[in-house]
């Protein structure tokens, strides 16, 4: 396998069927998953295999007993956060090679504490119509994952 692009980082993942499907999106592109904190699962579980039940042996799994740990295996300033909660869009960075994209749990997204750490790198996708609070994990995760591909890869 080539070298990996990108890292996505869940924090606290709630919803199997949310992670398989980010599994397999990892391992179409050669991105690592780091799953930090308590899932709200087992990762064995049968639905988050059943998500991605051909691929889970490609995939290169990392797990983080604490934020803390995930930030000390990265380069700190190449964490990208990602919420609904900032006028700051994902497509106003410059993504490079290695970066890590960090997505919160379904039900709360990322603490407070962590988007004001991150400031500038705390980055969000429109919605313009203003009627839903959040995208869905795994639709947020391809959306600003193949951003970062394209920017990378010339698409």
């Amino acid at each position: 396998m080539r070298d990996t692009m990108f890292h996505v980082a869940l924090l606290e993942p709630e919803i199997p069927p949310n992670t398989g499907n980010i599994i397999r999106l990892c391992v179409a592109t050669g991105t690592e998953l780091h799953i930090v904190g308590r899932a709200g699962f087992p990762l064995g579980e049968r639905t988050v295999r059943r998500a991605a039940v051909d691929y889970w042996d490609q995939l290169t799994l990392h797990r983080h007993a604490t934020l803390e740990e995930f930030e000390a295996s990265r380069d700190e300033s190449r964490i990208f956060c990602f919420t609904a909660r900032t006028d700051r869009r994902y497509t106003d960075v410059s993504y490079r090679p290695g970066d890590a994209l960090l997505f919160g749990c379904e039900s709360n997204g990322l603490p407070d504490s962590v988007l004001e750490r991150y400031g500038d790198r705390a980055l969000g996708i429109p919605m313009p119509t203003g009627i839903v609070r959040s995208l869905n994990l795994a639709n947020a995760v391809g959306i600003v994952l193949y951003e970062a591909m394209r920017q990378v890869q010339g698409w």
